[in-house]
C-alpha cells in the first residue's frame, strides 16, 4: 500500500449560493521514497489538499491513509512522522535561529539527549550554522525558508508535505533548499508531496499532478505528461528585434498556444505540429526550429485548452513626452541600519516606457533600494530623482506620479474587490465619473467581475496579483514599481501579468520590476544586478549573459549568468574582508 491513498476526496467552503467546492473526486496513490510534484493555476486546490492530508482540515467526502493512518481518526498519531512546513512557515522573528530549533524541539518533544546533535546536523544541512544566534527577524529570505525547512525537520519525518517551500527566494537559495530536499530522500527515504510554482522543480519529480479547479487534469511521470506535446514545441533563434515585442505580436498568431522569452531565442508552442507561418512584416531571420518539450510546455497547453477563451491585453492610451526621457535617476545612493549598509553607493538610470529589472540573491537590497524610490524610506545619502522630483526634498510631487505594487500586496483583506477598488480610487483623490470610469476599467480589463464581492483575503493568488495591479494603476500613474509582484503564481497567471506590463510599457509607463523568476528577468528592457548592497552588472540582459559566456558555454540563461556573477562577487568580498 502506498504512503499516500486518496479516494474520491472532495473538500468546499462556504455556506449557501457561495459555497465553492475546492476538490472534487480527487484520487492518486503515492509510493514510499518518492518525490511528487502538486502543480496547478491559482485556487486549484493543491493548500487544501496539503492541509487535509496533514490532518489540519477534514474533508466533507473520500478517503485518505497516510502512512497507513485514516484521517481525520487518527491526525493525532500521523503527527510525530510527517513534516509539514505552509507557505508562510511561522518563525519566531523575534527569537534567533537556536531558539526557533528549540521552540519546535519542544513542541515535537524531542528529548534533551538527541538535540543538540539534531541542530548541529540541521544547522551543517542548511549552512545556518555562522548564524545560530542571529534573530531570524534579521535573516534574508532564503535563509528564513531554510530554518523554516530545518524546524520542519526537527524530528525526522517519514513523509514531507511542503507548500511552496521555494516560493519568494533567489535562484541561489532555491538551489539549496532542493540540495537539502534531495539529501533527506537519499539519506532518510523520506517520502515528498510538494506545491511549486516553478516547473523545473516539478521536473526533478518522479511523479506529477496537475490539479484545475479541484480535479486532477493530469497525473504521471514527467515523462508521461510531456510526451504528447513532442513536435508542438519550436525556438525562433537569434531574435533582432525588442524579443517582448516580438513574443506580443506572435503570442496573437492563430494556431499558437504559447510563447516565451528563451535566452536569446523565442519559444513558441502550436496547436498543430507545423511551426507558424510568420507575416514578414515581423522582420524574423532565419527559420523557426524544432525543440524538445519541457513539463511547463505541457502545463500551459493543457490549461490553454480549458482556458482558450483568454485575452491578450493590447497596449493602451500612449502618454505624452519623449520615450528618450530619463524618469528615474539614482546617484550615489546609501541606505545604513546602524552600521550594516543595506544599500552602498548605487547609481542608475531608467527611461520613460522601459521595463527596467532589479535582481538580487535575498538581502541584496532589492526592496530597500525600492521603498526608498518609491518614498517610503528615507536614503541616508546620494541622489534620488523619480518623476522629475527630488525625492529627498519632494516626496509628495512624486508620489502622485508613482504605483506601486509590493512584495505582499498591501490590500486590505477584509474588504471586498470592489470596496478595495474605491477605496485606493479614493486615496488617489479620484472622484465622481473619473473614479467610476477608472473602477469600472479596473473590472474589465483586468477580469474582476466575477470576484466583485469577494474579500481580499479569500481570493486565489492570481486575482490578489490582479487587484494589487488594479489598485496601483487607478490614478494612471506614469512609473508602476513591482516588488516581486509574481512571487508564488502559476506559469500562466506570470504569462498573463508580463502581457500587461507589455502593453503597458507599450503606452509610456515606466516598469520597475523586481523578480526571482530569471526567465522574467529576459522581458526588460534593462537590468541592475545587485549583490551584497552594491551594483555588480547593469545592461540589457544579453549584455549580462555576454558576462560569462564561453567557448564551451556559449548560450547561459540567466539564472546561469545570475548564479556565476553573484557567487563570483561573493568570494571576492570574502577574501577582501
Amino acid at each position: 500500500m502506498g504512503v499516500i491513498v486518496v479516494k474520491d476526496l472532495g473538500k468546499s467552503f462556504g455556506k449557501g449560493p457561495s459555497r465553492k467546492g475546492a476538490l472534487k473526486s480527487v484520487s492518486f496513490e503515492i509510493t514510499e521514497g518518492s518525490m511528487t510534484a502538486l502543480i496547478g493555476p491559482d485556487g486549484a486546490g493543491k493548500t487544501t489538499l496539503l492541509r487535509l492530508l496533514a490532518g489540519i482540515l477534514r474533508p466533507d467526502s473520500g478517503t485518505m491513509r497516510v502512512l497507513g493512518h485514516p484521517l481525520p481518526a487518527e491526525a493525532l498519531q500521523l503527527q510525530t512522522k510527517i513534516g509539514y512546513m505552509p507557505q508562510r512557515f511561522g518563525l519566531y522573528e523575534n527569537l534567533t535561529v537556536e531558539e526557533n530549533l528549540t521552540l519546535f524541539a519542544d513542541l515535537h518533544h524531542i528529548p534533551e539527549s538527541m538535540r543538540r546533535t539534531r541542530f548541529d546536523e540541521l544547522l551543517t544541512m542548511t549552512a545556518l550554522g555562522p548564524f545560530r544566534t542571529r534573530r531570524a527577524g534579521r535573516l534574508s529570505g532564503g535563509m528564513k525558508q531554510k530554518l523554516g525547512l530545518a524546524c520542519t525537520l526537527i524530528h525526522p519525518p517519514k513523509l514531507l508535505l511542503l507548500d511552496e517551500a521555494s516560493v519568494g527566494v533567489d535562484p541561489i537559495s532555491r538551489r539549496e533548499l532542493w540540495t537539502i530536499i534531495r539529501q533527506q530522500v537519499a539519506a532518510q527515504q523520506v517520502t515528498v508531496l510538494l506545491s511549486t510554482a516553478y516547473m523545473d522543480e516539478a521536473e526533478r519529480c518522479d511523479h506529477v499532478l496537475l490539479l484545475h479547479e479541484g480535479e486532477i487534469l493530469a497525473q504521471g511521470s514527467p515523462s508521461q505528461l510531456i510526451a504528447p506535446m513532442a513536435g508542438h514545441c519550436f525556438l525562433l533563434p537569434n531574435i533582432s528585434t525588442a524579443p517582448r515585442t516580438l513574443q506580443s505580436q506572435l503570442a496573437r498568431l492563430p494556431g499558437v498556444v504559447d510563447t516565451a522569452i528563451q535566452g536569446d531565442s523565442l519559444r513558441i508552442i502550436t496547436e498543430g505540429v507545423e511551426p507558424p507561418a510568420l507575416p514578414p512584416e515581423l522582420s524574423v531571420h532565419g527559420p523557426s526550429k524544432p525543440v524538445a518539450a519541457r513539463l511547463e510546455d505541457a502545463f500551459v497547453n493543457l490549461l490553454f485548452h480549458r482556458n482558450s477563451h483568454r485575452s491578450v491585453p493590447q497596449p493602451m492610451n500612449p502618454q505624452t513626452g519623449s520615450h528618450d526621457a530619463l524618469v528615474v535617476e539614482v546617484e550615489g545612493l546609501c541606505r545604513y541600519f546602524g552600521d550594516f549598509a543595506a544599500v552602498n553607493h548605487v547609481s542608475f538610470s531608467v527611461r520613460k516606457g522601459e521595463i527596467f529589472g532589479l535582481l538580487g540573491a535575498n538581502g541584496a537590497g532589492k526592496s530597500t533600494t525600492f521603498r526608498m524610490l518609491c518614498g517610503l524610506l528615507p536614503a541616508s545619502s546620494g541622489t534620488l530623482r523619480v518623476a522629475g522630483a527630488n525625492l529627498r526634498t519632494g516626496k509628495a510631487a512624486a508620489r502622485t506620479r508613482i504605483g506601486y505594487v509590493s512584495q505582499k500586496f498591501s490590500l486590505y483583506g477584509a474588504l471586498s474587490v470592489l470596496q478595495n477598488l474605491s477605496f485606493f480610487a479614493s486615496v488617489y483623490g479620484l472622484q465622481d465619473s473619473r473614479k467610476q470610469d477608472r473602477i469600472a476599467w479596473a473590472l474589465e480589463d483586468l477580469e474582476l467581475k466575477d470576484y466583485i464581492a469577494i474579500n481580499a483575503a479569500d481570493l486565489p493568488l492570481g486575482y490578489k496579483q490582479r487587484l494589487a495591479l488594479a489598485c496601483a494603476l487607478m490614478h494612471e500613474p506614469s512609473i508602476l514599481f513591482l516588488d516581486e509582484p509574481t512571487s508564488g503564481v502559476d506559469p500562466l497567471a506570470r504569462r498573463e501579468f508580463w502581457a500587461r506590463l507589455n502593453a503597458l510599457a507599450h503606452s509610456g509607463t515606466t516598469c520597475l520590476v523586481t523578480t526571482h523568476f530569471m526567465e522574467e528577468a529576459e522581458y526588460c528592457d534593462r537590468l541592475v544586478l545587485m549583490s551584497l548592497g552594491q551594483v555588480l552588472a547593469e545592461g540589457s540582459p544579453r549584455a549580462i549573459k555576454d558576462r560569462v559566456r564561453t567557448a564551451n558555454h556559449p548560450n547561459p540563461s540567466m539564472e546561469d549568468a545570475f548564479i556565476a556573477l553573484i557567487e563570483e562577487h561573493e568570494r571576492v568580498s570574502r577574501r577582501a574582508s
